[in-house]
């Protein structure tokens, strides 16, 4: 985990699912990190700090382009 960098948290697993199908189209490499926990005790989200989004530093501006695009109020697959 030395080479990933924490590029977004998200409080419960609904909120990036599509992002994750993004992700694996892309072919980016990445981590939700406290995934498994909160699947387990989904009320700990705020006590551990979220799921975090973490990718290879080689990925970080492609991600965060596909981000800001989730974002976007035109795109039809906003983030919520």
């Amino acid at each position: 985990m030395i080479n990933f960098v924490t590029i977004a948290t998200f409080t419960y697993p609904f909120e990036y699912a599509i992002l994750r199908i993004v992700l694996d189209q892309k072919g980016i490499t990445y981590v939700f990190e406290n995934e498994i926990m909160l699947s387990v005790f989904p009320f700990y989200s705020n006590a551990i700090g979220g799921i975090s989004l973490k990718v290879h530093k080689n990925d970080v501006i492609i991600t965060q382009q596909i981000l800001e695009d989730f974002e976007n109020k035109q795109s039809h697959l906003r983030i919520v």
